[in-house]
């Protein structure tokens, strides 16, 4: 199958400010898209817009309804959406805070509901469109101290499955995107070693080989760290996974 015509494009990219989504931002820029630029914090966008020529700053909550509203006059009409939003506090059962995990999942989850239950209908008509969910490897399987993070990753996950379903036929591909750890203000959070650190620029030319092939349903990387969600966390006997990760 040929690679996905990106040029001249235009893709909204939710969750563009920091880290990974910035960093596709420029890449997707590099290809010739035009960029509308969503996430809170303006200022940051502004600065991002203003080293790539043309890109539109749009600045959204997704934890706020009314504000996604608003942002889908503009956004909707674009021929790609990548949801990039990551909220991340690290925190075990012990430890639950009920404020911050219902945040977490919020942004990371029902975020990407009030996205694109709005964006849907536009383009299930105009039957065409390319969605990209960000992921995670902690979507696969469970982990020590990812109380709201993990499961809203996975719920993220099962939802890219669920479109992909029931999308097919229709002109509008969904892809999922899991990565492993990448070096970001979230990261910094972590206080164990991470395994295969990537830096965002590294992560977001991996995501890109994913958004130019319309083939692949999927993409986790890096390997073989990957493999240790996607294949051992399958096959091994929870007990045994369970002990590999603590």
């Amino acid at each position: 199958m040929s690679p996905r015509t990106l040029e001249g494009k235009t893709y909204w990219l939710v969750g563009a400010s920091e880290g990974l989504g910035r960093e596709l931002a420029r890449e997707l820029h590099r290809m010739g898209v035009h960029l509308i630029l969503s996430a809170r914090n303006e200022e940051r966008l502004q600065e991002l817009a203003s080293e790539l020529e043309g890109a539109k700053v749009l600045p959204m909550d997704v934890t706020d309804t009314e504000s996604v509203r608003a942002a889908m006059a503009e956004a909707g009409q674009a021929d790609g959406m990548i949801y990039s939003v990551g909220l991340y506090e690290p925190m075990r059962a012990q430890e639950w805070n009920p404020e911050m995990v219902e945040r977490v999942a919020d942004a990371n989850f029902m975020g990407a509901l009030r996205v694109l239950g709005r964006l849907m209908p536009g383009w299930v008509e105009r039957r065409s469109g390319h969605i990209v969910l960000i992921g995670s490897l902690a979507a696969f399987k469970g982990l020590p101290g990812s109380i709201g993070y993990g499961a809203s990753k996975a719920a993220l996950r099962h939802l890219a499955e669920d479109m992909y379903l029931d999308l097919q036929g229709t002109g509008i591909d969904v892809q999922v995107a899991n990565p492993g750890f990448i070096r970001t203000r979230l990261a910094e959070k972590n206080s164990f070693t991470m395994t295969q650190l990537m830096e965002p620029a590294e992560a977001a030319r991996r995501v890109m080989t994913l958004i130019r092939n319309p083939e692949p349903r999927q993409i986790s990387f890096p390997r073989p760290f990957s493999l240790v969600f996607t294949v051992l966390g399958r096959w091994l006997p929870f007990r045994l996974y369970a002990k590999l990760v603590s």
